[in-house]
């Protein structure tokens, strides 16, 4: 056993940014290779312990003795100091987490998602009319990779079509990549519209999520009107920008391995696969959700935590390491990249990963198949990759066809 102490002259500063479209930041293969898990330092100068390896990674974000309350003094709350706790449950631990966690499953299991697939399908068929419509050239992030994710979620929340286009312009104002001054005044817009939507349906029925939900657990008390216009909320942020960059970065890693998508253009049963070695690969979410906190004394990796010891788990490390995939830096649509860890592990694994998957597999086996020319109108060393955003994605998109 080692424990490891912290040194300002030899640690790493954490976040660091990407400097290529295909790859994380260099350094986190020579953290990887030093060390499941190192010391490094934030930007503040506060100590943070970074998980590199997919096997400790996993254990991390398993283990019941990490927190992931941002009531502990070392995971700052951030700007929303004011907002009511109940709700956020991606801040919480069990039981609480675990509460809301049951009731979005029955909304965002296997088969529920499976039943949207038919609507997703629709949505995304009228964002690519929308896009051919105005003809090429085309910036395949504004007209195609964010309209899509913006729809679904609507369409999952139960937010009425004439509806759509303002929920997706008050998202683009919260955007992580491009920060708007207008984020606050987005934020409570998009509130004041949930809390619209959940008195509906105290009123009547309402069809979607919130509909549901409300005329389940508000007249029991298990929900506040608080809390479920903080579970929307959410929900609108974690199904909007990560599918978006997801998207953008999935068709130009395509455009960019023209055999792989050759083989995906002739056998659309690859699709599944395809979807988790773009996930795996690019890793968009990387150390932004994966922050947690040492509830008690443990060991892991041979390193000896102490309770108040914060910890961030770097997802885009841990997919690449070469203890869990095979040639890991290589892009293979045939690889079995199921246990890849960008929607996270354990009990906080991302409650949406279905609904993720299926947004992803229905957007690009869709673009391929109708667009069968598609072609980038920008060299790839000239795209605006966001590499220092706190999410990896990319600013624009130009396309022909």
């Amino acid at each position: 056993m080692s424990t490891a102490e912290h040194d300002e002259t030899a640690t790493p500063t954490f976040p660091m940014a990407r400097t290529c479209p295909f790859a994380p930041p260099a350094a986190y293969a020579r953290m990887r290779a030093s060390a499941p898990i190192v010391r490094a330092t934030l930007p503040n100068g506060a100590p943070v312990w970074a998980v590199t390896r997919h096997a400790e990674a996993r254990q991390i974000l398993s283990h019941p003795g990490i927190s992931s309350n941002t009531g502990r003094p070392e995971r700052p709350r951030g700007p929303d100091d004011d907002r009511p706790d109940d709700g956020f449950f991606v801040d919480m631990d069990p039981p609480e987490h675990s509460r809301y966690r049951q009731m979005l499953l029955s909304e965002l299991g296997a088969r529920p998602v499976a039943a949207m697939r038919p609507r997703i399908q629709h949505l995304v068929d009228t964002a690519i009319d929308e896009m051919l419509a105005t003809g090429s050239p085309a910036d395949l992030v504004e007209s195609f990779a964010r309209p899509v994710p913006a729809r679904v979620i609507c369409e999952l929340l139960g937010v009425p079509a004439g509806d759509h286009g303002f929920f997706e312009s008050r998202l683009r104002m919260l955007s992580v990549m491009d920060i708007d001054a207008r984020a606050p005044e987005a934020s409570r817009d998009l509130r004041d519209h949930l809390r619209e939507l959940i008195g509906r349906a105290e009123r009547e029925p309402q069809d979607g999520l919130i509909g549901r939900l409300a005329a389940r657990y508000l007249p029991t008390g298990e929900l506040t009107v608080d809390a479920l216009i903080n579970v929307g909320f959410l929900l609108l942020l974690a199904g909007y920008e990560s599918p978006a960059n997801t998207i953008a970065l999935g068709a130009v890693t395509l455009l960019a391995h023209p055999e792989q998508l050759a083989a995906l253009r002739a056998d659309p049963g690859l699709l599944p696969g395809a979807t988790d070695e773009l996930l795996r690969f690019h890793s968009v979410q990387d150390w932004v959700s994966f922050d947690r906190a040492a509830a008690d004394d443990l060991e892991i990796g041979g390193v000896r935590i102490r309770a108040g010891d914060r910890l961030t788990v770097l997802a885009a490390s841990a997919n690449r390491d070469e203890r869990a995939f095979e040639n890991p830096d290589e892009f293979d649509i045939r690889r079995s990249a199921h246990h890849h860890l960008a929607f996270g592990h354990g009990v906080h694994q991302c409650v949406g990963h279905n609904l993720a998957r299926a947004e992803l597999e229905i957007a690009y086996g869709t673009l391929l198949a109708r667009i069968p020319t598609l072609r980038l109108a920008t060299p790839l060393d000239e795209l605006p990759f966001a590499y220092d955003a706190g999410l990896f994605g990319l600013h624009a998109l130009p396309v022909a066809w």
